[in-house]
């Protein structure tokens, strides 16, 4: 379990609340140190002052009840045996250590203070002038609500701080995100429309160089595109040359004829690859498609005399992508299956929810290859070990892994048990 985001967007906020908690909390207890608390041991100082008064002519040896009813009609303030307070309200009175602790300090010798509220406070003082008395100072104005208002204002203020540092922290990761979006597209091949440019100047400056460097990559691409595709014009000229000059050979240089035509094929074939490597197949706009179709598809399409192709086939979700490439992608791969295995070859589908992905499996019977040469093939130019052969121009993976890098999905070979290879493609569910 993740206790903490690791979003810059999460960070900022929690950030932000957990400061504003600190500051709520610090202003709480400083309105309670330098506000409450001296009101309360002003309060005391008061009641103190008053219990003097009460026992200014001695303690409980000189208690008279008569002149304590009297008191109590001028003044309010009661002075009570304990048993006779426990029925005034004693018992539901409510022990204060702190004043009482500070009235012990005051009257110089062993004191406790209750409070009971009803319809007003009521101060039960027992002081060590007299141990089995109880002195009761009702005080009004003094109500609990009172301290309602601080913390409403606490929880408004740090509520509303909230909500604007979230919605600013969500103004400021905006261009952040679109930045992202942008940033994937390129390395996928696809090359959007210029950000804008908007947000603190550190982001706009990001922004700017962001642009740049996509304007750059583009025109990058564009000449390479050209480049590739000059080349592979200039040298399909002299190739047909070629064709047509084998053609008019006699028939005795038939066996020479043979040769410099397939020649001519295969070089026809490896100029063919290299476009395919480099053309924008990702420039076209992906749609939601079913995988199961495709797969039937290219299968009615690739079917061999020589080889036989099963299908195992379970419902899929639909997922994005760009049908040609991924056809593409199916068709390289059941040819490069055939031309390395005289057996059977096996095509399956699948789902795995738990990773949110659909996949397809090419698989056949051949030799398979060396682990430490499977990711080296799916580099530009790089060919099979010997067991596979070593026809081509090494480039048919390549444009495969391009293909599904740009899908945002992974491609990998995997050596069979018993025997042959295991080519896996996998796609991301679109949401």
């Amino acid at each position: 379990m993740k206790l903490f985001p690791r979003s810059a967007f999460g960070q900022t906020v929690l950030l932000i609340g957990f400061l504003l908690l600190i500051n709520q909390v610090v202003s709480y207890l400083s309105v309670a140190i330098y506000v409450i608390k001296p009101n309360l041991e002003q309060i005391n100082q008061l009641l103190a002052k008053q219990v003097k008064v009460v026992f200014i002519d001695g303690g409980d040896a000189n208690f008279n009840p008569q002149l304590a009813e009297a008191f109590h009609r001028e003044t309010g303030i009661g002075v009570y045996r304990e048993q006779d307070a426990l029925m005034l309200g004693l018992a539901d009175a409510a022990y204060y250590p702190y004043l009482s602790m500070q009235m012990t300090e005051l009257l110089e010798g062993e004191a406790e203070v209750r409070i009971s509220q009803g319809e007003e406070y009521l101060f039960w003082i027992r002081p060590p002038q007299a141990p089995q008395l109880w002195v009761k100072i009702p005080l009004h104005g003094l109500e609990e609500a009172s301290f309602y208002p601080l913390i409403f204002y606490l929880v408004v203020i740090g509520g509303l701080s909230v909500a604007g540092g979230y919605l600013f922290v969500r103004q400021l990761n905006r261009p952040l995100k679109a930045l992202q979006k942008a940033a994937i597209d390129v390395s996928r091949g696809k090359f959007p429309e210029p950000l804008k440019e908007q947000g603190s100047s550190e982001i706009v400056s990001v922004t700017q160089a962001f642009n740049r460097m996509s304007t750059g990559i583009k025109q990058l691409e564009s000449d390479r595109s050209l480049l590739m595709a000059g080349i592979s014009h200039d040298l399909r000229t002299p190739l047909t040359r070629i064709r047509l000059a084998s053609e008019m050979m006699s028939e005795d240089e038939d066996y020479l004829k043979e040769g410099i035509e397939k020649d001519i094929d295969d070089m026809n074939s490896i100029i063919d690859q290299f476009i395919d490597y480099i053309r924008h197949d990702m420039m076209e706009k992906s749609r939601i498609c079913q995988m199961n179709t495709l797969i039937r598809e290219v299968v009615e399409l690739e079917k061999s005399d020589q080889h036989q192709l099963h299908l195992d086939l379970r419902e899929l979700p639909k997922v994005p992508m760009v049908y040609p490439a991924i056809k593409r992608v199916l068709t390289n791969l059941i040819q490069n299956a055939y031309k390395y295995s005289e057996q059977d070859v096996e095509v399956r589908s699948g789902h795995d929810k738990q990773r949110g992905v659909v996949y397809f499996t090419v698989s056949d019977r051949g030799p398979g290859i060396s682990e430490k040469d499977v990711e080296r093939l799916f580099q530009p130019f790089t060919q099979g070990d010997t067991a596979r052969g070593t026809k081509g121009s090494g480039l048919g993976l390549a444009i495969i892994k391009r293909i599904v890098d740009g899908h945002g999905g992974r491609v990998s070979l995997s050596n069979r048990r018993g025997g042959g290879l295991e080519a896996r493609v996998e796609l991301p569910v679109a949401e």
